[in-house]
């Protein structure tokens, strides 16, 4: 088992994609409210070696002389990557090494005012950042960020990048109701966009609980009127959870395990990933499947949410 890689996971949106952590859990610049991976304990913008960088370029080069190559190598995990002050090395070190294999940077996007930042990820083929928020009382409500951070200065930094970077940007925006969806947020949201000028805006909900008690995902037909709003061609719905089934990296090995584990008594994310020897994101991946299919319920207790088996 690999300390620093996990997967590949079955992503519903790159495929077989082979995750990179570069930070620990949970370091991060945002504490979102819609957070699966859970509650941010170190809230941040200090950029610093947070992992062991010649350790990880060793887990790589074991990976790609053992394993088959993924659709994608994604920087993602437990926090934001490009906290990780060697972000960049590590990124040129893949390209130098697998140039055949895609890289993809799953973002927040709030330390991409930094020009360092940006330097350092052009390398990738695919970024993915995020924004919830256009205005300011949004973006606190929802992302909760670090002290210095504006919802402006976030939206200048992914302009600057976009003028920057040749690759493609797909950016997310996930849609909560009654934080993000009334008409003054959905037109600063759209103005944000036409400024950023992404390939893909991808919209998305939420699937399970965040951080928060009584959020709750927005529908398809939610999700419909936000997207017919816009009126924007690069505006496309995020699939549901249930296509990952059919992604061919999909384990009903891992599937089972999951169910009979939580079928003995309820566990978190983080009891499943330890029991389990995964890593929580791809133990994420499954549990979207599941309570999906009406296979969980989620129960909310004082050390986090825990899931059973439904029925």
């Amino acid at each position: 088992m690999y300390k620093y890689l996990f997967g590949p996971v079955p992503s519903r949106r790159l495929g077989m994609s082979l995750g990179v952590d570069l930070v620990p859990p949970k370091v991060c610049s945002l504490d979102c409210v819609y957070c699966e991976v859970g509650k941010t304990t170190e809230l941040t913008l200090n950029r610093r070696a947070y992992i062991d960088s010649v350790a990880l370029k060793a887990e790589l080069e074991d990976y790609f002389a053992n394993r088959p190559a993924p659709d994608y190598i994604t920087f993602s995990g437990s926090g934001e990557p490009t906290l990780h002050a060697d972000i960049g090395a590590i990124l040129q070190f893949i390209k130098d090494r697998q140039p055949e294999i895609p890289v993809a940077v799953l973002t927040n996007g709030t330390l991409l005012s930094n020009p360092a930042v940006r330097k350092e990820i052009l390398p990738a083929d695919l970024v993915l950042p995020s924004l919830d928020g256009a205005t300011e009382r949004t973006f606190r409500r929802i992302n909760r960020p670090a002290k210095g951070l504006t919802a402006a200065s976030c939206i200048d930094g992914l302009v600057a990048f976009r003028k920057e970077f040749s690759g493609t940007i797909w950016l997310e925006i996930l849609i909560l109701p009654g934080y993000n969806d009334d008409e003054a947020e959905l037109r600063a949201l759209r103005d944000a966009i036409v400024r950023i000028a992404p390939d893909t805006v991808q919209l998305n909900t939420l699937d399970r609980p965040g951080t928060v008690p009584n959020l709750r995902g927005a529908t398809l037909a939610e999700l419909q009127r936000v997207k017919e709003f816009w009126q924007l061609d690069q505006v496309e719905i995020i699939a549901a959870a249930a296509t990952r089934k059919r992604s061919q990296s999909y384990r009903s090995d891992t599937e089972t395990a999951i169910l009979e584990t939580i079928a003995r008594r309820p566990c978190t994310l983080e009891d499943l990933a330890a029991i389990l020897g995964l890593h929580a994101n791809e133990v994420n991946k499954y549990l979207d499947v599941l309570d999906n299919e009406g296979k969980i319920v989620s129960v909310r207790q004082p050390r986090g949410i825990f899931y059973k088996r439904n029925g």
